[in-house]
């Protein structure tokens, strides 16, 4: 497809317009198969659970996510854009401190 990243960008302008979750989720079901949205929440529940300090082995044995998967996710949390710290709400606490 010519102009991909215009395409890209046309799609984060998108985004970035949804200002209600029902308007987030009529945006995601006309994208994305309901699998697909059942996956990006696996991740981001995952990446709550890394960022409230739970360990490889209860994130798996609590989300049933592959080991991969969670390697991913555990690696753009340390190396990444930052994304998953700055949007998803983990409140800086230890799965310890409730």
């Amino acid at each position: 497809m010519k102009n991909m990243e215009k395409h890209i960008n046309d799609l984060y302008e998108a985004i970035i317009k949804v200002e209600t979750v029902e308007d987030c989720k009529a945006l995601l079901d006309d994208l994305c198969t309901y699998k697909e949205v059942e996956q990006f929440a696996q991740r981001a529940y995952a990446a709550k659970l890394f960022l409230e300090g739970w360990t490889y082995n209860e994130i798996i044995a609590e989300t049933d996510i592959s080991s991969t998967t969670l390697s991913r996710i555990s690696r753009a949390i340390t190396h990444g854009s930052g994304g998953y710290k700055k949007f998803i709400d983990y409140n800086g606490r230890d799965k310890n401190d409730d």
